[in-house]
């Protein structure tokens, strides 16, 4: 995809955010209201201090070096954790597909679809890493146990 083109995919899906969540708003909300603030920014990632850029998980420039499908995953991502929002906001219980929280799967690297399998392999590979008795840091590996445990409850 060209930049321009991304440009207007990415405009189109905060559109579909706003219309998902804030049909009944006479204001446009602004981007910090916006999940799509989190994941996209079609500004330049460069500057330091008060002008750097916030931080987001997709920028323009990672965009464009993915291939179709990686974007169609990323975009596919951004829609689940819109309707998360908004169920959240509307005090809809979520329930995924296979009950997780997004935003916890993605703590631990993995789309909102993972199976409970792709769950304990991944955390096995991270509890590898981050173990204090591998060399790991032991502040992650508190924070990973805590995330793998909230993921069980579930």
């Amino acid at each position: 995809m060209t930049r321009d083109q991304l440009k207007r995919k990415l405009k189109e899906l905060r559109q579909t955010e706003i219309a998902i969540r804030f049909k009944r708003r006479e204001v446009p909300p602004a981007i910090d209201d916006l999940v799509w603030g989190e994941f996209f920014t079609v500004k330049p990632v460069v500057g330091v201090g008060a002008r750097a850029p916030r931080k987001v998980r997709y920028p323009l420039e990672a965009l464009e070096q993915m291939t179709r499908e990686q974007l169609s995953e990323v975009f596919s991502d951004y829609i689940c954790f819109v309707y998360f929002q908004y169920y959240k906001e509307m005090g809809i219980p979520f329930e995924s597909r296979r009950g997780y929280d997004p935003q916890l799967l993605a703590l631990l690297g993995l789309g909102p679809n993972a199976s409970s399998d792709d769950v304990k392999k991944r955390f096995r590979e991270l509890a590898r890493k981050y173990h204090p008795d591998a060399g790991g840091d032991s502040r992650q590996f508190i924070a990973l146990m805590d995330v793998y445990n909230r993921l069980r409850e579930q």
